[in-house]
């Protein structure tokens, strides 16, 4: 952490005791353990920010802020080797309509990123399965933008507005503590999907419905604008969009349905002597978006991209399948908290025409409270695995076949260990450790264009802070 860096917490954590009104000038120094020990133990690092968040809950609302910063850095292989920092900042302001108009079963949703540092996937690794979840172009943007309302009886509830798909579709909840980002917003939809999709650090205005037809299953669908970008023709759709304040409503439409299926269902109560059941949640989705996709091995005449350089055939829409589990399959009976869990998600295309990837692949396991008295402590290890497209694999053949060498591409793993550890309840550290097979399935390194990039060991460490 750098001398700035250090600089920034410490003066959030006086802030911290601004608000909490403790005395600064000459305490005693027998206090200042306890000084301490009254802040590790607050939910937010600033508190009620000097009475700032008692008085918005007044009116129904709440102003959360966050921020994770990360140093990770690689010791073998990519295109080069080294270590970089990045970071996010996360606020996001909810207006509980009830409380604030009387209203009942609204909730208003407003929140923005502040991202800065620099993404060593694209300077160093060249991955697929990016190391990091926050790696984004850096800028200040909106990300989300909506308002939900609850009906019958809170048993249905729709949302309308700008959203992110990530924060509620192809959801692994066991898999959400890894910091590579093919555990989170996973490769299919990434790599295929206009713009990469309607995900971190995007949106789409749309809208969505949840119904929950028994206490067990609930189910998801949506319809959202078919591009989170304004412009399909530039390719980084977080530049076409740097703000996140162009809302686009004539691109194709994005449909996607899940069931999901929970046990314990929510309020479950148990009968004297009964155990705990082993949680578990199983989904099941697909997604239709009805843009147009270019082809990865013709042109519009049907000759050869390698040959030819000329423009892609054209797809009138594209389509994808997934499921998603997570099972936890030991607890303590000495201590509940004490368990462990399975996760896992796959995902595909049968379109390998107009898709880079047509397949993807997680899995995993983690283990709350590895350590005696680490009561929130988790130890993560899990597996990715993402395919490279038939149509692509036959471009690079193409190509050498007209006397450009590069490698064919076919897939790329990788492993991840990982454990966070919580020093306070608003504060977490993560140290990670990443190892990367074939990247990109087998890319030429530009440094060295007759070799592949040789596999990567990817070490780091992360912090999340909630102010």
């Amino acid at each position: 952490m750098g001398y700035g860096r250090i600089r920034i917490l410490g003066g959030a954590v006086l802030l911290g005791l601004l608000a909490s009104g403790t005395a600064l000038a000459d305490p005693p120094a027998a206090a200042t353990p306890d000084v301490f020990a009254d802040v590790l133990k607050q939910q937010t690092l600033l508190g009620d920010i000097g009475g700032l968040r008692p008085w918005l809950q007044q009116f129904g609302a709440t102003l959360t802020i966050t921020e994770t910063s990360e140093v990770l850095g690689n010791l073998t292989g990519g295109a080069r080797r080294g270590f970089e920092y990045d970071g996010l900042t996360t606020a996001t302001f909810q207006l509980d309509t009830q409380r604030a108009f009387g209203w009942e079963g609204g909730t208003f949703n407003a929140s923005a990123l502040q991202i800065h540092g620099r993404n060593i996937s694209t300077d160093n690794l060249m991955t697929l399965q990016t190391a990091s979840g926050i790696d984004a172009d850096r800028a200040t943007r909106l990300w989300e933008l909506w308002y939900q309302q609850k009906f019958w009886n809170g048993e249905a509830d729709i949302k309308i507005g700008q959203q992110s798909l990530d924060q509620e579709f192809m959801v692994s909840s066991n898999a959400l503590l890894f910091v590579n980002t093919a555990m989170g917003w996973p490769m299919v939809p990434s790599y295929d999907m206009p713009g990469g999709g309607p995900a971190y650090p995007l949106s789409a205005s749309g809208v969505r419905l949840r119904a929950h037809p028994t206490s067990e299953l609930t189910v998801l669908a949506g319809v959202f604008n078919g591009s989170p970008s304004p412009n399909n023709n530039i390719p980084d759709a977080q530049r076409a969009n740097p703000s996140g304040t162009s809302f686009p409503l004539n691109g194709g439409v994005l449909a996607i349905a899940e069931l999901q299926y929970a046990y314990p269902s929510n309020g479950g109560m148990l009968s004297p002597g009964q155990s705990q059941p082993m949680a578990r949640t199983y989904r099941l989705g697909m997604w239709y978006d009805s843009e147009k996709f270019a082809d990865y091995r013709f042109d519009n005449t049907g000759g050869l991209l390698a040959a030819t350089s000329g423009n892609p055939a054209l797809h009138r829409g594209d389509y994808g399948f997934y499921a998603v589990f997570d099972q936890m399959i030991w607890q303590s009976v000495a201590d509940s908290n004490h368990s462990v869990s399975l996760f896992g998600r796959v995902m595909g295309t049968p379109q390998a025409d107009r898709n880079l990837v047509d397949f993807a692949l997680n899995f995993g396991a983690t283990l709350h409270q590895p350590l005696p008295g680490r009561d929130d402590d988790t130890l993560g290890l899990g597996i990715g695995y993402t395919h490279v497209s038939s149509r692509v694999a036959a471009f690079d053949r193409d190509l050498n076949a007209l006397g450009t060498f590069t490698p064919t591409q076919t897939g790329e793993t990788f492993i991840e260990l990982t454990y966070q550890i919580q020093l306070a309840p608003w504060w977490q550290i993560q140290p990670d450790f990443q190892y990367v097979f074939n990247i990109s399935g087998g890319e030429a390194n530009p440094l060295l264009p007759t070799q592949k990039i040789k596999d990567e060991a990817v070490i780091g460490l992360r912090t999340n802070i909630t102010f």
